[in-house]
């Protein structure tokens, strides 16, 4: 092979050169460990719900559970994010959501078979979370330059999606050697265990203190006040906007995984099947994210989240026809896939796009709508499902999400007329 062949080759790899940067490094083994044990919960929460309920509402109610916090704490998180130091921010969210994990054990051990419980202990969980995400997402630029962005946002998810692989398919595996009690224990208790991982690569990153206020004067705030700057800069960002909007979309109408308990025990024959229903999406985005060397050189990248979207939907809608577990998977897998380009390229599109005093608040509304309509989803399928049937609930709503975001970009044509500027806005400004 060639040298020019090698390199072509090598450019289509996934690009690694952000994890030179050694606190990047030390965040993102911490990130990718933590959403690999969360996987074990986010398989087992579910489970216990249907086995207590026998019931795809109340599964879909901790999309509810999850969303509230979100709206709420998401917002605020974002405004704190901007006005004390985000890794003790990030520290103190992270403990939170660790305890958590621990009442969930709990109560698993001791046999409660309560769905209020598990809604409480999930609404607790998301406040923790909502806080925490901001902090964690708007750190990435202040650890590695502007031209690694796209980089390192490709690297989180890759790493993320691989424990979503991984985790979901072991918990699966612990709930087909176990009774449901049994291995929803289990499942908690890895959870918990990996989180010490995340406590200390967090408490190795540098002090990241807020930045001193630019020539506006402007002085962030952790109130209301703060949180409507934030707001007024979003409104005036057409770009920022649809790209919110086309990611709402999309998980609201499009996102079936509250119905993978009912598919599972219904048409796949057994527990150990929603483990792979669970890793499926994640799966494709793992292998989008190995070969995603080309995501930095696209300077269209409205019209890529655009198509990466559709595709997302379209891909979704054809899953929900499958009868076979392997289809089912292979086609989730595509829209994984989708869903990894559409991830990274709204997330660099907002950090690249705002002002380092505005990103925490802007991160916490990008929390807000990318962690909330998937918990908005799991509503919108299950209780779909209960009056549709799952397969109508599953295959309408990527029908319905991959054409409403079409016609939102072709109404509204400034996402896909987008493409980044040489330079980050704070410093276009000065």
């Amino acid at each position: 092979m060639s040298v020019v062949e090698e390199n072509k080759k090598k450019s289509w790899m996934i690009d690694t050169t952000p994890l030179r940067v050694v606190a990047f490094r030390r965040m993102w083994i911490g990130t990718g460990a933590s959403f690999f044990g969360f996987q074990f919960t986010a398989v087992a929460v579910p489970v216990q719900m249907f086995a207590i309920t026998h019931s795809t509402f109340w599964v879909g109610l901790l999309g509810v559970a999850g969303l509230v916090p979100l709206l709420i704490f998401g917002l605020w998180g974002g405004a704190i994010a901007d006005v004390v130091d985000r890794r003790r921010l990030l520290l103190t969210s992270s403990a939170l959501t660790w305890v958590v994990t621990l009442g969930l054990l709990t109560q698993a051990i001791l046999g409660v078979r309560s769905p209020h419980l598990l809604l409480t202990l999930t609404a607790v969980q998301s406040v923790g979370f909502a806080i925490s995400s901001p902090a964690r997402q708007s750190i990435v630029p202040r650890l590695v330059p502007t031209p690694m962005v796209p980089a390192a946002n490709t690297l989180n998810y890759t790493t993320t999606t691989a424990g979503g692989v991984l985790g979901p398919l072991a918990a699966g595996v612990i709930m087909g050697i176990w009774s449901t009690g049994t291995g929803v224990a289990v499942a908690y208790t890895v959870d918990a265990l990996l989180f010490t991982l995340t406590f200390w690569a967090t408490w190795r990153l540098p002090p990241i203190p807020p930045i001193e206020p630019d020539e506006s004067g402007e002085k962030p705030t952790a109130g209301l006040r703060g949180i409507v700057v934030g707001l007024k800069f979003l409104v005036t960002q057409p770009v920022l906007l649809l790209s919110f909007a086309v990611d709402l979309i999309a998980m609201v109408f499009a996102m079936p995984r509250a119905l993978f308990p009912a598919v599972a025990e219904e048409r796949f024959g057994g527990p150990t099947a929603v483990g792979w229903l669970f890793s499926a999406i994640a799966i494709g985005s793992l292998l989008g994210g190995l070969t995603s060397g080309w995501i930095s050189r696209v300077r269209r990248q409205g019209i890529a989240l655009t198509a990466a979207v559709v595709g997302w939907g379209v891909a979704i809608a054809l899953s929900g026809l499958a009868h076979q577990l392997w289809l089912a998977v292979l086609l989730l897998a595509v829209a994984g896939a989708a869903d990894l380009v559409s991830a990274v390229y709204r997330q660099t599109i907002m950090q690249t796009f705002a002002p380092d005093r505005l990103r925490g608040r802007l991160q916490g509304v990008f929390t807000v709508v990318v962690a909330g309509g998937p918990r908005l989803g799991d509503l919108r399928a299950g209780a779909t499902a209960q009056f549709t049937g799952v397969g109508a609930s599953w295959v309408g709503g990527g029908l319905v999400a991959a054409a409403l975001a079409l016609v939102l970009a072709l109404a509204f044509p400034a996402l896909i007329r987008y493409r980044p500027v040489p330079e980050p806005v704070e410093n276009a400004e000065r």
